[in-house]
């Protein structure tokens, strides 16, 4: 299939702005081109221009651009393309319809339910891709040998593809769907997508639908169990849904590409590239699998050209591009991830595991309160940087420009309005002059109150201002470190998460932008190597040329992965095998070009970490089915992710996966340069480096000889790319033409204590990145499917005043409750505290928000001081910690002691040694009150807090790093100025609101009020001074402690209130203890706000912290009410418990309507899917839904809340801990308030009763209970608008550019 000889082969990648073309020509020469993606005047489609003009230009015949062009001369054409990424982004693909089961209509609009953006009040969010929704009334579920439901009704039992039993419990009524599907049709849809509930294991109902929908005409028919046949019925229905809506704009784009070339290119081998890193065919190109078709081929590119077999050297990719930076990596396998989001749409399909961050050349520059800010807004290709003379703002490439890292002379003159005049370093310049006035106008307005500040911890000594004049380069390069160090985080993230040692890979750079960055980068992260290959410029184009075609099939699977299911499973591998390699043959391949590789998606029974396992180098045995010995395989490769493994627990099969490839990619033969001597720089310019100017040489990469050295500074330019070799640093021209940097360590460069803004966001980046590593190293080992799986727990760094210096990542209700931990602490503890001590704590009055959040404390002491320098600590959910309930969250509690073990100042580890028997005893302690009992679950506690203290041990290590490189006094006192930084930005926030306030009313005084469900009553009076920006939050007249448990400890109250200041400043600022420091908290002793020292508290962490939030935005007028809500449903029996949060209404604002069925404000909790509810657990989800008219109406209207019915198959203990069941979410200036939730339970007997807001109450089968949850205020009079406001319509990549594992991690973890 790869014999063309004598014929032209082309390779091309079609992005968003440019097309890079690879052309083989027949002699063998390689030629690559770039040319406008988009250009009408001239041409209709760039990849045809692109070989048209490689055609002409090598032939010398002429091949007019208004005929189709002659195919004779064209062995094969090997494409990427962006045109399915870009239909999602702007929301162009097809009209589409979804056909759902009964009772799911809402499914994909609610997802997973969590907010993107945990601090955007607007809760914007990518809108579902269907128009319209059929909603058919079948229903399968999944038999449970214990299921005791009283239904008399016949069933179908049918087994499906897994090896479950299903009942079909209603049939499909196909002249119903058959009355639906035509009016869809008569509406000019013909583009539909099917999901049915366990259509992943039995199909036959979908398959009736497909059949009907294409013979009644509709053009392009998605079932879910054929695109993608994996449980879990939301990504799989977004997967379905995008196949629908991008598979007929591919085809589209396809018909008009063929239609360029005689014969429609039948005679010719055309081959698209898959989001998996393989060709296929054109006409099986989808659009479910075209995501990642452009990045792809870059992946492919960079992984057969930098690594080496014989090194075995791991290589990082990294591609800079205008708007955002892509991330990988490679060891001798691609790594795929099954499930990732791009433009908000989560799809479940095989995808190499590119990591977008929203960090590009065109990525802007900010300069706020006191802090240098890089993206993630982008200039875009229009207007582009200042220096394309469109009237853009500064951006990356305008600070590379003002260094003389970028020299206009060297590149084309395609700027300005006329597009035809070169880089304007004078309209850079300018920029440039005007942001370092306003940076020198600042520091000198705040240098000596930024002194006292910073210096506020340091024992007598007093710390001067920062200098008090940056100059323009100062400034630039300020910006240049900032960007460097925003792209180094998720490179961090990418390698430390799966166990690896960053310093030890190859950074591979490509793509337009990144070589200006490769060498500060690789230093920053102490890689030793940038490899940059000579297609860098059209490596994703170069990649496609080197690509294998791959076909791959999938199935699901529910065995165990023992002894007895290695027969079925080694038949099941045989058939998908035989598949794959039927239609590569089919294709053209012959066998000795085929290879076949088996992979099993493999979970520790009762766990959600699963793993997609290949046993290459892991050969089948007696003990292991014939594919391969995937146990050893599973277990070696969890001890490296996770830090441990659980030998007695069953592994089970998920999916069998197998990946055919045909070889058919060139060969990327290293043709040796065979140029000799020595190169002269074409010039010599000046770059500014940390050191100041430098003569920097200027070479042409063309005219570089085989082995020639260059030391920097200089600088290597080719026709698409910018290589900056920078001091210390030695670039050397390999023998295939590649350019190879040694990367030489940076001289120390010393750092006063004196407040530097560029080093002020550098640490910020760093302490943050500490927090975050932390939270790797605890969610890596951890064992417990909360900390592990659910992500429930934060990680945080304090100073040596226990004051919070970074939190990472965010779960609100965490946000500064652990800072009055850590200072508890230090009061109680005070010199009894020694090395090697670790303190575990939970209590209220110590800072505790619930009792199963144990949080875990370990002091950093530096030698010859006698106090700690810094503390870390981190705080987990666990699951059970004892009470008179499962899972420690009672509805009913009355006292603390009701609700598990608890801790205020214990040692967990003394001297370095861990202290299991203490510990033990503490936390079986409960049972020695009534109807309650110790943990429920010894063996997860303990390893947990081990894992706590494990990722504690990691945050203590680098802090003590960070003081090796820069000094324990320079750390402190950048430590004082990020809190500055936080409290600068609340100061600046305060003292705007009080502006408007008095001009609007005379008033600095402002207060609310607002219930709970039992009358009381959560008081707030605000006094703030203008011209201090500081506030009084003051609640006295809050109601008293209350019989139950909705008190929230003081830290609760805190949490809430640097939530809403976060979210009322308005941008991202560090979270630290600096928010409240303009800010004075007045709480009344003995109120539910800071209840006694035994009251019962687990109903104030989830409830009352909602009602806090509620309150403080209704003093500020800032939103109507939001659900107030956690709903917080638990049911279990003694075989198992299950615990969820459900979303509700958000409240709308000013210029916005409330989002409907998401989480709001202090939870953000993703949900359950509802194909593994009914797996795992006895019960069926009849209905999920929004629940229609819940949001308060207003000129913006509030969120619906959902509708959510669970019928119970056993007999279970259901509680419900819920608000606003009888107070009501406010409307805001005359918007209408919220609609109250309501908790009813429907007996088997047809009795309904009204839960009320907590209980707790025994079902039987057959028993169902249905919440309603509320809905969000309504805001503005509905009078005042004449229609329904129109937001503003963005490309989706300005508002979620961010996609990858490390971005899903994020996500996840800000999703609890």
């Amino acid at each position: 299939m790869t014999e063309t000889k004598g014929k032209f082969d082309f390779a091309i990648d079609r992005g968003g702005t440019f097309t890079d073309v690879f052309a083989r020509l027949p002699d063998g020469r390689e030629r690559v081109l770039k040319l406008l993606s988009w250009d009408p005047q001239n041409y209709k489609d760039a990849p045809t221009e692109g070989i048209r003009r490689v055609l002409e230009e090598e032939t010398g015949k002429v091949f007019p651009r208004d005929k189709p062009v002659d195919t004779s001369l064209i062995g094969w054409i090997r494409m990427g393309t962006t045109v399915a990424t870009n239909a999602l982004l702007e929301r162009e693909g097809e009209r589409t319809a979804l056909l759902v089961t009964k009772g799911f209509k809402d499914l994909l609009h609610i997802g997973t339910q969590a907010r993107p953006k945990l601090f955007d009040l607007e809760v914007s969010m990518p809108e579902v891709l269907y128009e319209e929704v059929i909603e058919v009334d079948e229903r399968i579920v999944l038999r449970q040998d214990s299921c005791q439901l009283p239904r008399k009704d016949p069933k179908r039992i049918v087994t499906g593809s897994t090896g479950d039993s299903l009942e079909v419990w209603r049939e499909l009524d196909l002249e119903r769907v058959e009355k639906d599907l035509r009016g869809v049709l008569s509406r000019g849809i013909t583009s539909l997508a099917v999901l049915l509930l366990h259509s992943y294991t039995w199909s036959e109902h979908e398959k009736a639908v497909g059949s009907l929908a294409r013979r009644l005409g509709f053009t392009q028919v998605s079932l879910s169990s054929e695109v993608m046949p994996m449980v879990r019925a939301v990504p799989r229905g977004y997967t379905v849904c995008a196949d629908a809506y991008l598979t007929p704009k591919i085809r589209q784009y396809l018909k008009g590409f063929t239609s360029g070339f005689k014969g429609g290119l039948k005679d010719v081998d055309v081959l698209f590239m898959q989001s998996d890193g393989g060709l296929t065919p054109m006409e099986q190109f989808c659009g479910s699998r075209a995501i990642l078709s452009g990045p792809a081929g870059g992946v492919v590119g960079y992984a057969i050209t930098s690594y080496s077999e014989m090194e075995k050297k791991p290589v990082i990719g990294f591609d800079m591009g205008g708007t955002s930076t892509d991330v990988s990596r490679y060891a001798g396998q691609y790594e795929h991830v099954f499930e990732a989001t791009t433009a908000g749409v989560t799809l479940q399909a095989p995808q190499l595991d590119i990591n977008t961050v929203a960090a590009g050349g065109g990525s802007r520059l900010f300069f706020r309160s006191g802090m240098f800010v890089v993206g993630p807004e982008s200039a875009g290709a229009h207007p582009g940087p200042a220096c394309y003379r469109k009237g853009g703002p500064l951006t990356v490439t305008d600070a590379n420009l003002a260094l003389g890292r970028l020299l206009p002379s060297f590149f084309p003159k395609i700027f300005g309005p006329g597009e035809n005049e070169p880089l304007s370093l004078e309209e850079t310049m300018k920029h440039f002059h005007r942001l370092t006035q306003e940076i020198n106008h600042f520091l000198s307005s705040n240098q000596s109150k930024a002194g006292i500040n910073g210096a506020d911890h340091l024992h007598n000594s007093t710390v001067p201002g920062s200098k008090s004049e940056m100059s323009v380069e100062e400034v630039a390069i300020g910006f240049i470190r900032v960007a460097n160090e925003a792209m180094c985080r998720p490179i961090r993230a990418l390698t430390q998460a799966k166990g690896h040692d960053t310093s030890q890979h190859v950074l591979a750079c490509f793509g337009g932008a990144g070589g200006q960055h490769a060498c500060a980068i690789a230093r920053a992260l102490g890689m030793k190597t940038v490899f940059i290959h000579k297609y860098s410029g059209v490596l994703s184009a170069y990649g496609l040329a080197l690509a294998d075609v791959v076909e791959e099939v999938q199935e699901p699977c529910s065995l165990q992965y023992e002894q007895r299911s290695f027969s079925q499973l080694n038949h099941r591998v045989d058939l998908l095998t035989q598949r794959c390699c039927d239609t590569l043959r089919a294709r053209g391949f012959t066998s000795a070009q085929i290879t076949t590789e088996v992979f099993f998606h493999l979970r520790y029974e009762g766990t959600d970490c699963a793993l997609m396992v290949s046993a290459s180098g892991y050969p089948g045995n007696a003990q292991s089915c014939r594919a391969g010995d995937f146990r050893s395989a599973f277990t070696k490769r969890y001890l490296k992710e996770f830090g441990f493994t659980i030998p007695d627990r069953a592994i089970m099969v998920d999916d069998i996966r197998v990946r055919g490839s045909g070889k058919s990619g060139i060969q990327s033969a290293c043709k040796p340069n065979l140029k000799h001597g020595h190169a002269k720089p074409v010039t010599m310019t000046r770059c500014y480096f940390e050191d100041g100017y430098l003569d920097t040489s200027v070479y042409l990469w063309e005219e570089l000889p085989h082995g020639h050295v260059v030391q920097g500074p200089a600088i290597i330019i080719d026709k698409n790319s910018t290589i900056l070799v920078e001091p210390c640093c030695e670039a050397r021209l390999t023998e295939g033409g590649d350019v190879c940097i040694a990367v030489g360590s940076d001289p120390h460069c010393a750092l006063g204590t004196e407040l530097n803004t560029v080093q002020l966001s550098i640490f910020s980046h760093r302490f943050m990145s500490i927090a975050e590593q932390m939270g790797r190293v605890l969610q890596r080992t951890s064992i417990s499917t909360n900390i592990k799986e659910r992500l429930d727990f934060s990680c945080a760094v304090f100073g040596p005043d226990g004051g919070l210096v970074s939190n990472a990542p965010h779960i609100p209700v965490h946000l500064g409750a652990m800072q009055e931990t850590v200072q508890y602490q230090i009061r109680s503890l005070g010199n009894n505290l020694k090395e090697g001590d670790v303190i575990l704590s939970n209590h209220p009055c110590a800072g505790g928000s619930h009792l199963p959040d144990l949080t875990v404390i370990t002091p950093v002491f530096r030698k010859g001081v006698s106090s700690p320098v810094f503390f870390v600590a981190s705080r987990g959910h666990h699951a059970d910690i004892g009470g008179i309930t499962p899972g420690s969250m009672p509805p009913h509690s009355t006292s603390l002691q009701q609700e598990g073990a608890v801790f205020t100042s214990f040692k967990l580890v003394t001297g370095g040694v861990f202290q299991e028997e203490a510990v033990t005893e503490a936390l079986m302690a409960p049972a020695q009150y009534p109807d309650c009992s110790g943990t429920r679950n010894l063996h997860d506690n303990l390893s947990d807090l081990r894992a706590q203290v494990a990722a504690n041990q990691r945050g203590s290590q680098l802090v003590e790093e960070l003081i090796d490189s820069y000094g324990l006094a320079v750390v402190q006192a950048y430590m004082g100025y990020i809190q500055s930084n936080a409290e600068l930005a609340v100061r600046d926030m305060l003292k705007a609101f009080a502006h408007r306030r008095r001009q609007q009313t005379g008033s600095l005084e402002v207060e609310s009020e607002d219930f709970m469900d039992d009358g009381t009553p959560i008081r707030l009076r605000v006094q703030i001074n203008e011209e201090e920006g500081s506030a009084v939050f003051d609640f006295t007249g809050t109601g008293t402690e209350v019989w139950g448990n909705c008190n929230a400890p003081r830290a609760i109250t805190l949490s809430a209130l640097i939530y809403c200041l976060r979210c009322m400043v308005g941008q991202d600022i560090p979270l630290n203890q600096g928010c409240l420091a303009p800010i004075k908290v007045i709480i009344p002793p003995g109120s539910i706000l800071q209840p006694s020292h035994n009251a019962a508290v687990v109903g104030g962490n989830v409830l009352t912290s909602q009602r806090v939030v509620d309150v403080i935005f209704r003093a500020f007028d800032v939103c109507a009410a939001s659900q107030g809500c956690m709903n917080n449903i638990s049911f279990g029996s003694v075989k198992s418990g299950y615990y969820e949060t459900v979303a509700g209404g958000a409240g709308a604002g000013p210029g916005w309507n409330g989002r409907s069925g998401v989480h709001s404000h202090m939870t953000n909790t993703r949900i359950t899917d509802p194909e593994i509810l009914e797996k795992r657990y006895p019960v069926i989800l009849e209905q999920f839904s929004l629940r229609p008219s819940s949001g308060g109406a207003g000129k913006y209207n509030g969120g619906d809340g959902v509708i959510r019915k669970l019928l119970f198959r056993e007999k279970v203990v259901l509680s419900v801990l819920t608000e606003r069941r009888s107070t009501r979410p406010y409307g805001l200036m005359g918007g209408e308030s919220g609609a109250a939730g309501l908790n009813q339970l429907h007996r088997a007997d047809g009795r309904v009763i009204n839960l009320g807001a907590k209980t707790s109450v025994t079902l039987q089968p057959g028993d169902m209970f249905s919440l309603y949850t509320p809905g969000g205020g309504g805001y503005g009079q509905e009078d005042e608008a004449n229609k329904r406001p129109q937001t503003k319509r963005r490309r989706l990549n300005e508002t979620f550019p961010e996609r990858g594992s490390v971005f899903e991690y994020r996500m996840a973890q800000e999703g609890v």
